[in-house]
């Protein structure tokens, strides 16, 4: 087992280091305060091919893993881009797998060339507000006529959903007491996000203001047969191929943010001076700063091997979800030690990390909670009865 990345991969995170170095703090804080999309700090990932890192490169991609992508997304934040820097550009790398891996030839011709090189915004449409994480249980509702599918329904926590070109869609085409198992009857669309059929409304959040986050309301979006994903009624299982890779991603982002905040807070311990001595010098302030970088050391290393497992073809469900539980908590835990540090100053804007700690708690919550997370490993690994 070698746990040195290879001289291709340390050359793509020191080349996205570089990149993300022209975008300060200072940038950050005023794309949260203004609630604006980082459109500068897109773009320049799109230019220098960033968004495309794990996409084939016969549709424009660069051909590279789960593995490659998590490591540049893990720079991002680990700038002090934080979540606002890879919400903006997560859903180009990973939202499209689905299509990516199901998609017909036409679709993957048509549509990821424009992903990848950032003409293309994408939506990822699952969420809905009567359902949360019971995926199977969805409400929206595709019905065919001819040649095109009517869809009704209601979407809820959509990023990108302001700016975006296309959603990735899952709706319920055959009611769920008309089928053999809750998962089967749930089919899969990338297609238009037609603002004169979805009414797409903001909602007002605690962090991450600069990538919005919606409420959508479909009203009869007629949508094309070529554009469905895959089978009919099999949208479900087609988009676990982008959930797992989802789990790797946020659990590098928010480890990332956790990396950031500790730096902070150990520069800031080193300066600060109080009773005529850096507070640093203090095991009080040392240990909880240690403990972190222990925690989210450890954290790391199983996230990289779920990313290990999925770029090899296999079964990382187990080690996705807990990667995404530890990233997640010791992530957030790291970002609260780092404004404890800063006392009154780290509520302060002046000094960043109240943006980092509002920003990490986002992903102890979502997409997954660390509840959900926990009933996964008691039932499939080992082996509990479903307690759901």
């Amino acid at each position: 087992m070698d746990f040195n990345w290879t001289a291709e991969q340390e050359a793509m995170r020191a080349e996205v280091r570089r990149l993300c170095s022209r975008f300060d703090d200072n940038y950050w804080r005023e794309r949260d305060r203004n609630h604006e999309f980082p459109h500068e700090f897109y773009r320049a990932m799109a230019k220098d091919g960033w968004l495309g890192i794990a996409m084939p490169e016969a549709y424009g991609g660069s051909g590279q893993g789960i593995t490659e992508a998590a490591l540049i997304l893990q720079e991002v934040a680990a700038s002090g881009a934080c979540a606002s820097g890879t919400s903006a550009i997560h859903m180009n790398i990973f939202g499209v797998n689905p299509v990516v891996k199901h998609g017909t030839e036409e679709q993957k011709r048509a549509h990821l060339p424009g992903v990848a090189r950032g003409q293309t915004k994408v939506a990822f449409g699952v969420t809905e507000p009567d359902v949360g994480l019971n995926t199977t249980q969805l409400k929206t509702k595709a019905v065919r006529k001819g040649d095109k599918y009517i869809v009704n329904g209601k979407k809820i926590w959509i990023s990108t959903a302001q700016v975006a070109d296309k959603i990735l869609l899952l709706t319920r085409t055959t009611p769920l007491d008309k089928v053999k198992k809750p998962t089967d009857g749930l089919t899969l669309f990338f297609t238009d996000l037609d603002r004169n059929r979805i009414d797409v409304r903001e909602i007002d959040k605690c962090g991450r203001a600069a990538v919005d986050s919606n409420e959508l309301f479909i009203d009869n979006l007629e949508v094309p047969v070529e554009d469905r994903v895959g089978e009919e009624g099999k949208g479900f299982h087609y988009i676990l191929d982008g959930l797992n890779p989802e789990r790797i991603l946020i659990s590098a982002e928010v480890i990332g943010m956790g990396m950031i905040a500790l730096s902070k807070a150990a520069q800031y311990a080193k300066e600060r001076v109080v009773f005529d001595r850096p507070i640093g010098m203090n095991q009080a302030i040392q240990h909880p700063l240690a403990d972190s970088w222990a925690k989210l050391q450890a954290a790391n290393l199983l996230v990289f091997k779920a990313a290990w497992l999925y770029d090899h073809d296999l079964p990382c469900g187990a080690e996705a979800n807990a990667g995404k539980l530890l990233g997640a908590e010791y992530g957030f835990e790291a970002t609260d030690r780092a404004m404890q540090v800063h006392g009154g100053m780290g509520y302060s804007k002046e000094f960043h990390v109240e943006r980092y700690w509002r920003e990490a708690k986002l992903f102890r919550i979502a997409p997954v909670s660390p509840e959900m997370v926990l009933n996964y490993i008691a039932e499939r690994v080992l082996g509990l009865p479903k307690s759901y």
